[in-house]
């Protein structure tokens, strides 16, 4: 952020610079060790700026975790869309993954700093899971012409518990993906997709 100075509260758009900041925060510190004033003095705001948009830290995390679901849903639905018939699922998740690493912070927090935080957090964790499924069926179908319900369920749970695994080692930088190395991570995280999708290639 380039601006100097406290912000006023009463501008909409501040409310996007508090969770900009929550969600750095968030992602390098245990959410419980972050305070507003933390999240204010990161967004250059009062803390009274920040409780005007939101009424506790906990709802900070919430509406970044929100956000950031609903952009990888959103992610996730253009790359299925762009998915060619019979093409290769591997290269579909490795471009989600490659998504993830270039929005890391919130996928930090997403996927890490938030378990455990709050039956909300929890909760919005699994409506996000549900969601990301049927998105991954809807892909396991376009990639293969002739699959049934019950594989392409299975086939999408799969690729969904592989997309999440993957995501937590690559933004915590876990001793898989240091000693595969980035490259090499990617590729066996897509080739791995590719043989859960269409275990017959």
């Amino acid at each position: 952020m380039t601006t100097s100075g406290t912000r006023a509260a009463h501008r909409p758009s501040r409310k996007q610079w508090v969770i900009e900041a929550a969600t750095e925060l968030f992602a390098t510190q245990p959410p419980d060790e972050v305070t507003v004033a933390d999240i204010a003095s990161r967004a250059e705001m009062t803390s009274a700026a920040v409780y005007y948009h939101f009424s506790s830290k906990d709802q900070v995390l919430a509406e970044a975790m929100r956000a950031f679901a609903a952009a990888l849903r959103e992610q996730l639905r253009a790359i299925t869309e762009a998915h060619e018939p019979g093409a290769h699922t591997g290269a579909a998740i490795t471009a989600l993954l490659a998504w993830m690493a270039e929005n890391r912070s919130a996928a930090t927090v997403f996927f890490v700093s938030s378990a455990g935080m709050s039956q909300e957090a929890e909760a919005l964790r699994q409506e996000s899971r549900t969601q990301l499924l049927e998105e991954l069926v809807r892909l396991v179908r376009k990639a293969r012409a002739s699959v049934s319900d019950a594989e392409a369920a299975v086939n999408g749970l799969g690729l969904l518990a592989l997309l999440e695994t993957a995501a937590t080692s690559q933004v915590r930088g876990d001793d898989v993906y240091r000693s595969l190395g980035h490259r090499s991570f990617v590729r066996e995280v897509g080739d791995l997709a590719e043989r859960i999708a269409d275990p017959a290639r």
